[in-house]
This record gives structure tokens, C-alpha cells and sequence, in this order.
């Protein structure tokens, strides 16, 4: 049976973005991800960019707000930043909730490949995480 899983962050413009997109390519068809925000900040240019470097497209993401998803059954929900676990809403389902929080890359100083380095260290921790958790949770 196909997983349902929701990334809950606060604008909805990188961190969830990026985990969205690594969760369902581990998952692959075991799972159904999407991504949220309690606020909606649009698709990060830096993170569509960081993750095609990656193969990965997501310049078709969009940003959405958490309250779209509120008649899906989910079965797991990952916020991932203290900020979004903190406002997270309490969904009607059995969902299992977990909490990973991450640097925002949005918030980077410095010049603009530093900015782009600590947008690759963000991914990096987050395909990790994203690759642990359809292991331990989706794949057995």
C-alpha cells in the first residue's frame, strides 16, 4: 500500500522542498510526498538549482499551504524546522510525526558561492536523513 507523507516547513520554499523530492525518489512508488508550509514563500531558485546539480528537477514544485492537505490520510509527517514543528497543526489522521530540524539556507551570508555551499551542506544533510527515513520506515 502506497505511504503518504507530508514536509512541513515554514515558507515552503527549500528545506521542505528539497526533502519532498529526495523522499520520493527513495520511496520511489512505495510513497506519495508532499510538501507544506504555514506559510507559502514560493520555490527557492537556489534549491531548484542545488538539487538539479543533484539530477533532480523540482522547478515544477509549487509552495503550498499546509491547510490544502487537510483530507489526506497521511501516514507520516516530517516537519523540518523547529519553527514549523512547533505550529504544526494537528492533523485528523493516524499520522506518525517525526522532527528533523534543519539550517535554513535561505538565511545564508556571504558571498554567492558561499550562499550556494551552504545551500549543498543543507542538501546534503537532508538526502541523508530523507534516504534513512524510507529505509526505516517505508522500505521493510
Amino acid at each position: 500500500m502506497v505511504k503518504n507523507i507530508l514536509v512541513l516547513c515554514t515558507g515552503n520554499s527549500c528545506r521542505s522542498q528539497i526533502a519532498q523530492a529526495y523522499l520520493q525518489y527513495f520511496a520511489r512508488e512505495k510513497a506519495k510526498v508532499y510538501s507544506a508550509g504555514i506559510e507559502t514563500h514560493g520555490v527557492n531558485p537556489k534549491a531548484i538549482a542545488v538539487m538539479l546539480e543533484d539530477g533532480i528537477d523540482i522547478s515544477h514544485h509549487t509552495s503550498n499551504n499546509v491547510n490544502e492537505y487537510m483530507n489526506i490520510p497521511f501516514d507520516f509527517v516530517i516537519t523540518v524546522c523547529d519553527n514549523a514543528n512547533e505550529a504544526c497543526p494537528i492533523f485528523p489522521s493516524k499520522a506518525r510525526k517525526f522532527h528533523q530540524n534543519f539550517p535554513d539556507p535561505a538565511k545564508a551570508k556571504g558571498s554567492e558561492e558561499e550562499i550556494m555551499n551552504q545551500f549543498r551542506e543543507v542538501r546534503e544533510l537532508i538526502k541523508i536523513y530523507s534516504n534513512k527515513f524510507i529505509t526505516e520506515n517505508i522500505s521493510q
